[in-house]
């Protein structure tokens, strides 16, 4: 066919014009996708992506940047060693293991689990047992809870929670249990508070940390009269504070009566692998379930926690969520597989025995320390050791509280245990800090209140602690308690020294671990209340860097940095050697001088706006009068320079100077008579302490010297310093023996200000000189 030629053209025109618009519309809609990635996509992940080696170093400085930062802080990584990196190898071979065929999958995982299994139940002597692996520990009895729900309500599948509403189920947890169990399971369960019931521990027979059983008998008999449904107890192998186990031989036999699930947790369960056991923690292996940590008892790394329980029907299991179907979730039990292995049963006896000797170790250092209370439960073969701080009341002041015993309560007895609970506070960090290799912490219990803990069997394979660490621990104690008892000794006779003190606020702060808090009173001189605080807060905080300066042993700070009294004086740990009186009297001494200062500064800068006021004045009135003395022709601009040409016109400079001591204007006319300027006014002497100890050669600040002189005290070491100082002012015609009387005495005054004038006298006439008339018209031209 014959296309015209004029169409031919039109139509290839057009395809180059779309060309053009499509070309146009790719660039736009490229140009839009740069923008959008730049703008929209975080920087990591924009481009083609980053290599294994950046990724890497990303990680590191994640992990190891901040411990550079904060170098004050003290940061140990867990003790990794070979059995560590088979629990790190069973992480990465349970994803690789994840990608295999179903079947293959499945084979391995059932052999991994069903292994497992068997060789916990054999190690820990809980025979045909199943187990449950969970990575959070509170995730096994959750399930446990579930289970015993499903077994007791028959109707709980179908009809859900008001089976629940008709008969209300109870689970029973000792009041030593960790903190938050029980309200954790319920909102976990769905179940209000109520069906929680706290059994609290024994109060007058067996140990305070365990639950009593008795107690408990008659709490479940009345919620079944009420018509509720006693479901579980929760029992200690070991409680979280104090290490201590439930009778648990007498609670299995209570859950029997009354058709209840018992399920047992704590630390005393890892003892079960040794060749002798308690009776008490041997009971736990007749118990429906048990929850063990492995990870922290053999120091394995993200290792899962591992519910070992006894039940007959694998179809509740299953719905409780203790049993999977899922594959995957089977090889949670792969790194604790090939760690179980690499240890054997021989390294792992030898970890858990391990933690026990060096709680037998430190157990029997602790026995011949003095001022140290230890609580364990068994001393034979106790594996948490906790120990406090604690001197007898008696000992410390025993005729007063004997004074003081037909009041109700003493105050220093009703101050006692919160300032303990301050005092073993301090201790445990301080040995946290200067060992960290012993893993020791704080614990608060609920009677012997604030504790160091040492629990090896939650921190000795982590951080590595050997019998050397646990020496280092004692030695570290022996040198703290000397300084823990002196500064509890020395409180109460600082509190008495700064209340007699005038301008000193004694601040009763029992959290403070120290020899006490002071505050400089300021003088209050009709001030608002916002001036005044602020006058206050610079007064102490000036004070407390005098303080810091002085060349001392004791530490001075702010105090606290959060629940602190505000602008006070914090004092720290003290030793038997502190001279309470002189810190008070230097601490009362400091802050009068520094409020004088301040009282001397505000008064000055009134003074010289009054002085500059008048010096202006003075100032424009000599000027009126050298108008009128120069005259009137003296002023016109050529004429007065020609006529001061022809007859100069002499004037005597008339200056100005403002003393800032005496507050008023002075004539300079003595500056050009003479060179010298005594004539003014002393300004009066620096404020200083007037507590001025004489210390020997190398002794520090607040110390009492320690004479070996029975006869010689510390007042008459004082008095004889007194007494020096008044023998070296004596005048020189007086006699040592002999007493100066009052005459003498204004003879001896006349005397030696007499010699002081003629002193004077000479030195001004010495350096008499003739004015320089340059130096004048100098001085007179800058006023």
């Amino acid at each position: 066919k014959m296309v015209d030629p004029t169409l031919a053209e039109m139509g290839k025109n057009l395809n180059e014009a779309m060309k053009m618009l499509e070309d146009n519309q790719r660039k736009v809609e490229e140009e839009n996708e740069k923008k959008y990635a730049r703008k929209d996509i975080p920087g990591p992940l924009q481009g083609s992506g980053q290599d294994m080696v950046s990724i890497l170093q990303l990680v590191q400085n994640l992990m190891h940047g901040e411990e550079e930062e904060e170098t004050s802080q003290s940061y140990r990584l867990q003790n990794v060693g070979e059995q560590g990196h088979m629990a790190l190898l069973g992480h990465s071979l349970a994803a690789y293991i994840s990608v295999l065929d179903r079947e293959r999958l499945r084979k391995l995982t059932t052999r991994i689990l069903s292994d497992t299994t068997l060789w916990l139940c054999r190690l820990f002597r809980y025979e045909n047992g199943s187990a449950y692996y969970h990575e959070d520990d509170r995730e096994g009895l959750l399930k446990i809870c579930r289970l015993v729900i499903h077994s007791r309500y028959e109707d709980y599948t179908l009809e859900g929670f008001n089976v629940l509403y008709t008969k209300q189920p109870v689970i029973y947890i000792s009041s030593a249990a960790r903190t938050g169990l029980g309200q954790a399971l319920c909102n976990q369960l769905g179940l209000p508070l109520s069906c929680m019931c706290r059994v609290p521990c024994n109060t007058m027979f067996g140990s305070q940390h365990q639950m009593d059983v008795a107690l408990l008998d008659r709490l479940i008999k009345d919620d079944v009269e009420f018509g509720k449904l006693p479901l579980l107890l929760v029992a200690n192998a070991g409680t979280p504070g104090a290490g201590h186990t439930d009778k648990l031989g007498r609670l299995k036999e209570l859950c029997e009566q009354h058709k209840m699930w018992l399920h047992v947790e704590g630390v005393n369960l890892a003892t079960l692998a040794l060749g002798y056991v308690s009776s008490s923690v041997l009971a736990a292996t007749k118990c429906d379930s048990m929850t063990l940590t492995l990870g922290s008892w053999l120091g394995l790394p993200a290792v899962p926690a591992v519910t070992l329980y006894r039940h007959e029907d694998p179809s509740l299991s299953l719905a409780a969520g203790l049993t999977s179907s899922q594959p995957v979730e089977k090889l949670r039990a792969l790194p604790l597989w090939l760690s179980l292995q690499y240890l054997g049963h021989d390294g792992i006896v030898e970890r858990i025995k391990h933690a026990s000797q060096l709680s037998q170790r430190l157990l029997e250092n602790l026995k011949n320390l003095d001022f140290i209370k230890t609580s364990v439960e068994d001393e034979l073969s106790s594996p948490v050791v906790v120990f406090k701080f604690f001197q007898e009341y008696s000992n410390r002041d025993q005729t007063s509280h004997a004074a003081q015993a037909s009041t109700i309560q003493h105050p220093i007895i009703s101050n006692e245990g919160h300032i303990y609970d301050t005092f073993n506070q301090w201790l445990g960090e301080q040995l946290a800090q200067l060992v960290p290799a012993s893993g020791v912490d704080v614990v608060e219990l609920e009677d012997e209140g604030t504790c160091v803990r040492f629990s090896p069997l939650l921190t000795s394979a982590v951080l590595g602690t050997e019998i050397q660490d646990i020496d280092q621990l004692v030695d570290c104690l022996k040198i703290k308690i000397p300084v823990l008892t002196s500064t509890l000794q020395l409180r109460e006779e600082f509190e008495q020294e700064v209340r007699r003190t005038v301008g000193l606020l004694y601040i009763e702060d029992l959290g403070w671990p120290g020899l006490g808090v002071v505050r400089y009173n300021y003088h209050n001189d009709g001030k608002n209340d916002d001036k005044q605080e602020k006058e206050l807060e610079k007064i102490n905080t000036e004070l407390l860097k005098k303080l810091n300066e002085l060349e001392s042993d004791l530490t001075f700070s702010l105090g606290p940095e959060f629940g602190g009294q505000k602008n006070c004086v914090y004092i720290g740990m003290v030793t038997e050697d502190l001279d309470v009186s002189e810190l008070v009297e230097t601490i009362a001494a400091t802050g009068r001088e520094i409020e004088e200062n301040s009282r001397l500064l505000e008064n000055m800068t009134e003074v010289v706006r009054k002085g500059i006021q008048e010096a202006q004045l003075q100032l424009q009135k000599a000027n009126e009068e050298r108008l009128l003395e120069e005259g009137l022709l003296r002023q016109i601009p050529v004429v007065g320079s020609v006529l001061n040409w022809f007859s100069p016109f002499q004037a005597s400079p008339k200056g100005r100077t403002f003393n800032l001591t005496a507050g008023s204007l002075e004539s300079t006319e003595s500056m050009y008579v003479s060179k010298a300027q005594g004539t003014g006014s002393t300004p009066p002497p620096t404020p200083t302490s007037s507590v001025a100890k004489q210390r020997l050669p190398g002794q520090k600040a607040f110390k009492r010297s320690l004479r070996s002189s029975d006869g010689f005290s510390e007042t008459s070491s004082i008095s004889h310093c007194d007494d020096l100082d008044k023998l070296d002012q004596r005048p020189p015609n007086l006699s040592p023996g002999q007493e100066q009387g009052p005459l003498e005495m204004e003879r001896a005054e006349e005397q030696k200000e007499g010699a002081q004038a003629q002193t004077d006298t000479e030195d001004i006439d010495s350096d008499k000189s003739p004015p320089d008339c340059t130096e004048a018209e100098d001085q007179a031209s800058q006023r």
